[in-house]
């Protein structure tokens, strides 16, 4: 049984507060504590040692995330599927339970499914298709496909969105943008991280993926930018049958990205394969600033007709990014700059984007990006992962308030599908040489002075329009100026005193209350030991508990 769309009508109307707690009992139920490392901070020992108390599952860790992020939904579904592609990180069975979320969610009934594909086309399946098969060809978070056969003899397939899913991520994005706003309320450090403005990336991402006549738009347009190039191959849209909960697609053949046995079967140029990967990220991301950005390995297939030179088939184009022409700018200039070990540019760089404070010290930030970098480079990617790389630089860089930038979380994202795909192909693919030509043809371009002159053409009407007004402009600018910077330190005073007299006056409170709820919980939760670990007294002892923990940790 589908845990994953049962539920949905049960949760349509529920609040924020409602779904996090079932997510804090689906969280409890399958033991999910005992995943997390051993070395975790006092406060969130405090929070987790009751559970110690409960009895052991006696499933397998991975069979027990696998049916937890089933039973929550599509926005859990995803993140099992991203971690399912780390085997570098996880544990290999781990890893290997997870597989099962990138195409082989738990199907809902065939007969709902034609339904809904007869609502969406207005007639019965048999006046659009020749043939039609009942039985699910694959089965996602989000939507399942079907295999069909147009009237005009052509294969197809055909992808239908779960029934009554959209309220249940809406839940999930609500308890999302609260739990954001919480975080980032607790320090400067969590802050800077912008939970906020990463909720709502990710929630324009997904609310995308719920229509299918923009996926549908998008594989278009991606089988456009690759209608001349032999690394990928995109399916053809038929969008006459096209709905925004139904879309029809081209079959492909082709072999699994994930099914490496049967590559070395095929006798598939694993090396050239690998490195076509890393030229077909850098192309989308820099050359087309159009790229997918759901590359787990459930959506990506081998094209084996010529094993000496194999090309990638995409599908599933509902997630798709793209950056601005500033953001493109620095990225490249950052990659050269890593590539090159030249850590004074990268330091330059990030203070002039504005991703570090102006006031950093680039000498102390240059020796940090070095300590972190210098070990990493001319190593084959089997040594390294450049998941790790990205945390610890993300970590160390930390020190000097790096602020996250949301517009680059779906670009991240995909660097680890890459990086997965890459190991799993070709762990000596050496990523950062394979992506170093790319970048450097791509900067010369761009500096080139055709380039430069192109741009300059298209600016003339707005610059033009500018001209007689700049020296009045020019004039006023340090009166404007010396304004605006007496208002921000007046604004600045009165917060600070505001919060201090919030915070003296909250912290009392809280510490009493954390503390009466922690010695509640602990005594309701060795009451109801000898009883099932889904009592009310367990689950009052384990919310109570995790209450005065939580409470403690914010106010000690």
């Amino acid at each position: 049984m589908d845990g994953s769309s049962n539920t949905q009508s049960n949760r349509s109307q529920s609040k924020p507060w409602a779904r996090a707690l079932t997510i804090g009992k689906t969280f409890v139920r399958y033991r999910l504590h005992e995943l997390l490392p051993d070395n975790l901070p006092l406060t969130w020992r405090m929070l987790l040692a009751p559970l110690k108390l409960l009895p052991a599952h006696p499933a397998s860790q991975g069979q027990r995330l696998c049916s937890a992020c089933e039973e929550l939904g599509p926005v859990f579904v995803k993140f099992g599927q991203m971690l399912s592609t780390r085997r570098d990180l996880l544990p290999l069975q781990l890893a290997d339970d997870l597989r099962v979320l990138q195409d082989q969610v738990t199907p809902f009934p065939s007969d709902q499914a034609q339904a809904l594909i007869e609502r969406a086309l207005g007639g019965p399946v048999s006046d659009f298709f020749s043939e039609f098969d009942a039985k699910p060809l694959a089965s996602a978070s989000v939507a399942q496909v079907h295999p069909a056969r147009l009237l005009s003899g052509e294969a197809v397939v055909i992808k239908i969105i779960r029934p009554d899913i959209e309220p249940s991520i809406r839940s999930d994005i609500a308890v999302m943008y609260a739990l954001a706003r919480q975080v980032q309320g607790l320090s400067d450090e969590l802050k800077r991280l912008h939970p906020v403005a990463v909720v709502a990336d990710y929630e324009r991402t997904i609310m995308d993926e719920l229509n299918l006549e923009h996926e549908a738009a998008n594989t278009v347009q991606l089988r456009h930018n690759f209608a001349e190039s032999e690394l990928l191959y995109v399916p053809q849209i038929h969008p006459e049958l096209c709905r925004p909960n139904l879309m029809v697609m081209e079959r492909i053949g082709g072999i699994p990205i994930g099914n490496i046995a049967e590559l070395h079967t095929q006798k598939i140029n694993l090396p050239l394969l690998a490195e076509r990967g890393v030229e077909t990220f850098f192309t989308q991301v820099f050359e087309h600033n159009f790229f997918h950005a759901d590359m787990h390995p459930g959506n990506i297939f081998v094209d084996a007709s010529n094993p000496d030179n194999p090309s990638y088939i995409a599908i599933d184009c509902a997630i798709i990014g793209s950056l601005t022409e500033k953001d493109q700018d620095y990225l490249a200039r950052n990659l050269l700059a890593f590539f090159n070990r030249d850590y004074a540019a990268v330091a330059r760089l990030h203070l002039d984007s504005g991703w570090i404070p102006a006031d950093t010290d680039a000498a102390a930030f240059e020796a940090v990006i070095r300590r972190v970098c210098d070990p990493i480079f001319a190593k084959p990617l089997s040594e390294i992962s450049f998941g790790e790389f990205l945390v610890e630089l993300f970590q160390t860089a930390a020190e000097f308030k790096m602020e996250v930038q949301p517009q680059l979380v779906l670009l991240q994202k995909t660097l680890l599908y890459i990086e997965g795909l890459g190991r799993q192909l070709y762990p000596q693919l050496d990523l950062w040489e394979t992506g170093k030509p790319f970048i450097e043809r791509w900067m010369e371009q761009r500096l080139s002075p055709a380039t430069a002159m192109n741009k300059l053409i298209a600016a003339a009407p707005q610059i033009a329009e500018q001209l007689p007004i700049l020296p009045e402009v020019l004039a006023s600018a340090p009166a404007r100026l010396n304004r605006f910077e007496h208002r921000l330190a007046e604004q600045q005073t009165q917060l600070n005193a505001l919060q201090s007299q919030q915070r003296s006056s909250t912290t009392k409170f809280a510490r009493i209350g954390g503390i009466t709820l922690v010695v509640l919980g602990s005594v309701l939760l060795l009451r109801a030991t000898g009883l099932n670990s889904d009592s009310p007294m367990a689950w009052a002892g384990v919310i109570s508990t995790g209450l005065g923990a939580m409470f403690l940790a914010r106010f000690l």
